[in-house]
């Protein structure tokens, strides 16, 4: 049975301490996060630490097949899935092994059904478990709160995701950077993929704009891991500094899909401001059915991998029973999601919000549009 995020998080070893979780991290294919990798661990592995390849992907990129070369790599297990056969990384075969240290590709990988775990982030958790360190690799677009801004960036729906608590147990985080135009001079090298590939490629996914969005996405998720870092070295330098409050963002779902934008910006902006962040549902009987029922689930799903905490409420209206909440909890910032409605649907909503701006205490209001899926 999958574990919970809190089982993930909570679970120490009791005979030694975990390793340590280095990840490098990049905003697109091509950039050099493998290479940025490989090169730390040939350096590592030269001043006499032991060191493995748990997994990499070349992709065929000679530079990077050259600096694999030079390390040990543990042989990936084999398995059979409808009539194919398939190499995933062996975690016991690892554990087994017993390095100090393990590189990891590709840290969003599903695994093929029959694997030990489902996700690879579950396989480095039990690496890390056993007090060895690991080093890893990861696009932002596959970061859960990031994709639904990377969607509407490039059209692409990013399949493979990382649930943002994930990354509370990294220890470091690189940035590999490259500026998109000399990524694009890459591509056009035939460096990152067959010079087939290519043009079809910068017409896509690697259109400049694409990239400088991504880039910036990519380099918030680094500043803000750098601040989470200052921040606790603060701390440990002097305790008895006074601590700022923290923002505390709720964002109000229903069961319409669309919400799980809203929960994405409520999880940006509390990732911005080091906030907490609230995802909190109304029950008033409206989503009985069970196909509200499934898409209510779904928005609750999401919301636990971007690391927000759940809040279910009941009552006769949304605008007194949210403000009840504010005026509870402390909440700094409110997102209400707002479809593109008319008529008297639109007067109904905006009559709603007055309503609840007259019963909450002071409190910053965001009404998002909420963009059709």
């Amino acid at each position: 049975m999958s574990k919970t995020p809190e089982q993930w998080l909570e679970q120490t070893s009791p005979t030694q301490p975990a390793g340590k979780f280095k990840l490098f991290l990049s905003y697109a294919p091509g950039v050099g996060k493998t290479f940025s990798m490989l090169s730390e661990g040939v350096r590592r592995h030269s001043r006499g630490e032991d060191l493995v390849i748990g997994v990499v992907e070349t992709h065929g990129r000679k530079s990077t097949a050259e600096l694999a070369a030079q390390i040990e790599v543990v042989p990936r297990k084999k398995l059979e899935y409808k009539g194919a056969l398939f190499e995933e990384m062996d975690v016991d075969a690892i554990l087994a092994r017993k390095p100090k240290v393990v590189l990891v590709d590709e840290l969003a990988h599903t695994n093929v059904e029959g694997s030990k775990h489902h996700k690879r982030y579950e396989d480095v958790y039990e690496i890390l478990d056993a007090g060895i360190d690991v080093l890893s690799t990861m696009n932002i677009q596959h970061l859960e709160s990031v994709t639904p801004t990377v969607q509407g960036i490039t059209g692409i729906q990013v399949r493979e995701t990382i649930p943002d608590w994930v990354l509370k147990r990294v220890d470091e985080v690189v940035m590999s950077d490259l500026t998109p135009e000399a990524l694009q001079n890459r591509m056009r090298r035939g460096d990152i993929y067959p010079l087939e590939r290519v043009e079809r490629a910068l017409g896509n996914f690697f259109r400049e704009g694409n990239l400088i969005a991504l880039r910036e996405l990519a380099l918030r998720q680094v500043a803000h891991a750098v601040d989470r870092s200052l921040e606790s070295y603060r701390a440990k330098q002097d305790e008895k500094t006074g601590v700022a409050v923290r923002e505390r963002i709720a964002v109000c779902i229903s069961s319409n899909p669309s919400a799980q934008y809203l929960i994405a910006r409520g999880a940006r902006m509390a990732q911005a401001m080091d906030g907490e962040l609230y995802v909190v549902y109304v029950d008033m009987g409206q989503d009985a059915s069970e196909r509200n029922q499934k898409s209510l689930a779904a928005n609750i799903q999401f919301s636990e991998n971007v690391g927000a905490q759940i809040v279910k409420l009941r009552g006769k209206t949304v605008a007194a029973v949210v403000a009840e909440f504010v005026r509870e909890k402390h909440i700094t910032q409110v997102v209400f999601g707002r479809s593109a409605t008319s008529g008297l649907k639109r007067y109904l909503y905006f009559s709603a919000i007055h309503k609840f701006l007259r019963d909450a205490p002071p409190v910053d209001v965001h009404i998002v549009t909420q963009e059709p899926r």
